[in-house]
């Protein structure tokens, strides 16, 4: 039987996640992509097909199976459409749920409401059947409900995926405000980077873009080592889930690095080479304690560099608290600068920052910026080229 499915991501990654559904399809007859909207990307298929992606998606925030759409005029239409769907056949009444609604341009005055509505049609649903209802976990709910409203229209969707796909099951620590791994995933794909390219993090911090450049690389799903929620529906096929999980064939570990990382904090050094060792990577991965202003390339050949820069008071880990912190991010962005234009000659950088007037402290003219939602928080993601001999040969044009 086939099954809609919305597969929601980071703001800005739309394309990037069609793209990557289009190759995970290549693995399944039944898999079909369809459009993207703000926010995600809409396919269809099988039950299966929703195993296929939950296991191989770096992009994906989940993975939602549509239940029921239908018009709406009030909180009771929305009540009566959940009450009418066949809960009973997806899970059990002794299992957790947890239901969220989000909304574009409902006329609904209240969402709490709205998600109140809809847990009691769902607990009504089971009462009426076996006369107790599901409990409410909120936190690590067995099955996650959502619903999306917009100005005349309403969706139910069960999530197959349960916590979101980005948690790997890899991660052991992190450090501050870290890059969710979805969206690491999905700027490694805008980048352009490809396994086999000189990749280069000199403000790893945690090393979450180490660690899934390295999967790629070592070709271990980003899915491989977690649970889903899917494995709780009443008709979970466990002899199909592992022949989809066992078909993957890992890649041949490379012999010469061309993953390299760095950052200020020792720390922050061990704290990557426990999450590398955590998502099974089994090659080197060379990484340095050293500001980044002080890099050099890791590599004879050309890469990306592609780094998400602390801001603001992260840059002081010196600490020293007599110098504002603007002025201190103005001087670090300005010493990065001078090493990049110095010593990363024919390389392309990417930075990734909620902070806007980045290329202005750098002094440096981005090639492109590109706008990104890391949660709430409005990104871009700069690209510098880095022109080999540009400031000699400015100098070296005959005076006319």
């Amino acid at each position: 039987m086939s099954h809609s499915y919305f597969c929601p991501c980071p703001r800005g990654l739309e394309a990037a996640l069609a793209e990557e559904l289009g190759e995970i399809a290549q693995q399944s007859k039944t898999l079909k992509v369809h459009n993207q909207v703000p926010g995600g990307v809409h396919c269809s298929g099988e039950l299966t097909d929703a195993y296929l992606i939950n296991l191989h998606s770096r992009i994906a925030s989940r993975v939602l199976l549509r239940i029921a759409h239908a018009s709406y005029t009030n909180e009771n239409d929305i009540y009566d459409l959940t009450l009418a769907q066949e809960w009973e056949d997806w899970f059990s009444v002794h299992h957790t749920i947890r239901v969220d609604v989000t909304a574009v341009k409902s006329p609904l005055k209240s969402l709490e409401f709205t998600t109140l509505k809809i847990k009691d049609a769902i607990c009504d649903r089971f009462r009426d059947q076996f006369s107790e209802r599901p409990s409410v976990d909120t936190k690590t709910p067995d099955m996650r409900i959502v619903g999306f409203l917009d100005a005349r229209n309403f969706t139910l969707y069960l999530d197959t995926s349960g916590e979101a796909l980005f948690k790997r099951g890899w991660r052991l620590e992190t450090g501050d405000a870290p890059l969710r791994e979805n969206l690491a995933a999905g700027l490694l794909r805008v980048s352009g980077w490809k396994p086999g390219m000189v990749l280069f993090d000199p403000m790893c911090g945690s090393g979450t873009i180490l660690a899934e450049a390295a999967q790629i690389v070592a070709g271990i799903p980003p899915g491989a080592r977690r649970a889903f929620a899917f494995e709780k529906f009443h008709d979970f096929n466990q002899a199909q889930w592992l022949a989809i999980k066992g078909d993957f064939k890992p890649n041949p570990l490379p012999t010469v690095p061309t993953i390299f990382g760095s950052d200020i904090s020792g720390d922050m050094i061990v704290m990557t080479r426990n999450n590398l060792n955590k998502a099974g990577i089994q090659f080197e991965v060379p990484l340095k304690q050293i500001e980044a202003q002080e890099v050099k390339p890791p590599s004879d050949t050309t890469g990306i560099i592609l780094t998400n820069p602390p801001y603001g008071e992260r840059i002081g880990v010196r600490g020293d608290s007599t110098i504002e912190t603007d002025e201190q991010a103005n001087a670090f962005f300005a010493a990065f600068s001078t090493t990049l234009k110095q010593r990363f000659a024919g390389w392309k950088v990417f930075l990734f920052s909620a902070d806007l007037g980045l290329p202005k402290m750098l002094r440096l003219k981005e090639s492109r910026k590109t706008p990104f939602f890391n949660g709430a928080l409005e990104c871009r993601l700069f690209r510098f080229d880095m022109v080999a001999g540009f400031n000699r040969r400015e100098e070296a044009k005959p005076k006319s």
